[in-house]
């Protein structure tokens, strides 16, 4: 029977089915993710080694280290015999980064890298003649090894996966700015050394239920200098949205709902500086975070995003020249700036619609709680406009100095920037210098700790000039260059994700220095005699404050804080910049 079968089979077929045999056993990563199940960081590690002894365009690179102590990994595919860098640089190839499990919990794009690098080596080589893609296979390596079956409450498989939380249970995903973790210092190094033109950040999604499995974070466009954020939004995005929607993966916006369900609006996220294409965009790369959705089968998760991911080595590959040209010319916009945006709000006066696929929303009694509860009716889609705010005006801005100065005792914040490649010189003699800085009126502290700092906001503050003296070491940072924008937002105290805001300079916030009352009052009535003005103002709070006036100890220490013996470091930001 089964000879009768086969002599109905044409040889060519038989020969096509003999080669397609050969090459399955001879493919390097397994499709296991059909079977509902995501490579470990072990195994990912392994096939992209497997893949590098295989494929001669193909390079594992260790690059730093992590929080868990074992090193970060990034893979690259070049068309060259041996990648070098400085080749990249001096044939201006256009270089694609995609980063992979910074949340592993949301293992989609580990799967669906390891896939893309199979099929650009095995079949589509010639797009790495021209150009760059680089891989960091996982990059929470710490969360990954934290391996279990259920803390995605809500997500559809895979059956393990990684845990949010690094070593320090911190979320990389706001670390890109403070540095706290060996991770995204290795990160940030990798960013600067490759400076690549178009990043990529692989996610799955919470909240509302739709019917896409695959949306879109772009870069928030008005926090981009203008040509690149033209660009991003009149090329890249369309053709994304194009490609994605022939493929049978229609795209969305991130959805980032105005109020509670879809139907309300969506709001462009704020991808401040702290996320990971928020950070890019200080570099005038544009980002798209890809965040696949959490109720989808975790299959055709990877396969949306494994789509997605060679849409961008195609397009990279075919128009990455010109996106070069744009971002090196956005860097000479930037050095030649005179302000920069610190923070940005939803213009709410530009709305636009976009068609957005849907499910109704309901609402029934909770079994649970016995209250309403929201559901979403999935056999009731729609197809229908919603209102859609792309749009951000900025709310506060600063001025660029000729150089910013900062004394060295500050390490922790200039080590910082040292990672970032912030181009700086240091004094080689004493000196003094006549410099303008802040003295900071007045800010909150959350209560509770986020990401393991007590974030400052609501920051008042008042310029002052002073002539500062300086030391042989401390140091001297001139503007003028790419890095102006990364400079304005973590060293003018006001900004979103500042490292004031952060908390890098909390102990200028401290008094160091005090009085006893019983010495002080002598020579507080010897100021007051000695200060007309303050005498008046003393005074006047006194007749208007009824609390004050009963309250010696705030009384003497009225005075203390407006004598010349009170410390003039207090509040004082240490950050100094030259006009």
């Amino acid at each position: 029977m089964i000879t009768t079968i086969l002599q109905k089979i044409s040889y060519p077929l038989i020969f096509f089915l003999s080669l397609y045999s050969q090459g399955l056993a001879a493919q390097v990563v397994p499709m296991q993710y059909k079977e509902n199940k995501s490579f470990t960081y072990e195994e990912t590690i392994d096939y992209y080694r497997q893949l590098d002894k295989k494929y001669k365009h193909a390079f594992l690179l260790e690059k730093g280290s992590t929080d868990v102590g074992k090193p970060l990994h990034l893979f690259i595919m070049y068309g060259g015999k041996n990648f070098q860098k400085e080749v990249i640089e001096k044939k201006q190839i256009p270089v694609l980064l995609i980063m992979n499990g910074i949340h592993p919990g949301e293992p989609d794009g580990i799967d669906a890298s390891l896939l893309l690098s199979e099929w650009i080596l095995s079949t589509q080589d010639s797009l790495l003649k021209n150009t760059c893609i680089c891989i960091i296979p996982v990059y929470n390596i710490d969360g990954s090894l934290n391996r279990t079956c259920c803390s995605r409450a809500n997500q559809d498989g895979p059956e393990k996966y990684g845990f949010r939380g690094n070593a320090q249970n911190l979320d990389l995903n706001r670390d890109f700015i403070k540095m706290d973790t060996r991770n995204t210092q290795s990160f940030v190094q990798i960013f600067q050394w490759l400076q690549p033109d178009l990043f990529i950040d692989t996610h799955v999604s919470n909240g509302a239920d739709y019917q896409y499995t695959f949306t879109l974070l772009t870069t928030q466009k008005n926090k981009l200098e203008k040509s690149m954020s033209s660009y991003l939004y009149s090329n890249v995005l369309p053709a994304a949205e194009k490609h994605m929607d022939s493929k049978g993966w229609p795209v969305a916006p991130y959805v980032n709902t105005v109020e509670e369900i879809p139907d309300s609006g969506l709001i462009a996220f704020y991808d401040s500086p702290r996320y990971s294409t928020g950070y890019a965009a200080l570099f005038n790369v544009p980002g798209f975070v890809l965040e696949t959705h959490m109720l989808k089968p975790f299959p055709k998760r990877v396969e949306s995003t494994l789509e997605f991911l060679k849409f961008a080595s195609i397009y990279i590959h075919q128009n990455g020249t010109e996106l070069k040209k744009i971002r090196i010319k956005s860097d000479q916009t930037i050095a030649a700036s005179k302000y920069f945006g610190l923070h940005w709000k939803t213009d709410r006066s530009k709305k636009s619609s976009i068609q957005f696929l849907g499910y109704q929303a309901c609402y029934k009694k909770s079994m649970v709680t016995g209250g309403n509860r929201l559901y979403y009716d999935t056999q009731k889609p729609f197809d229908k406009m919603i209102p859609m705010y792309w749009e951000s005006t900025c709310t506060d801005s600063a001025r660029k100095p000729e150089y910013y100065i900062i004394p060295q005792g500050w390490s922790v914040v200039i080590d910082k920037l040292r990672l970032n490649q912030v181009p700086m010189a240091f004094l080689l003699e004493d000196r003094t210098e006549l410099v303008e800085t802040y003295k900071i009126i007045s800010y909150q502290s959350s209560p509770t700790p986020y990401e393991g700092h007590h974030l400052k906001r609501n920051v008042k503050l008042e310029p002052v000039e002073l002539t500062k003296q300086f030391y042989r070491g401390d140091v001297l940072i001139q503007t003028g260059t790419r890095f102006d924008y990364f400079l304005a937002t973590v060293l003018e105290p006001t900004g979103y994700d500042s490292y004031f805001t952060w908390g890098f300079f909390d102990a200028m916030l401290q008094q160091k220095e005090w009085f006893s009352d019983y010495v002080w009052e002598d020579k507080a009535y010897e100021v007051l005699q000695n200060d007309e003005r303050l005498l008046y103002d003393f005074e006047k709070k006194k007749a208007s404050d009824t609390a004050f006036a009963h309250n010696n100890w705030e009384q003497l220490y009225y005075i203390y804080k407006r004598s010349p013996f009170f410390e003039e470091s207090y509040m004082q930001y240490p950050v100094y910049k030259l006009y």
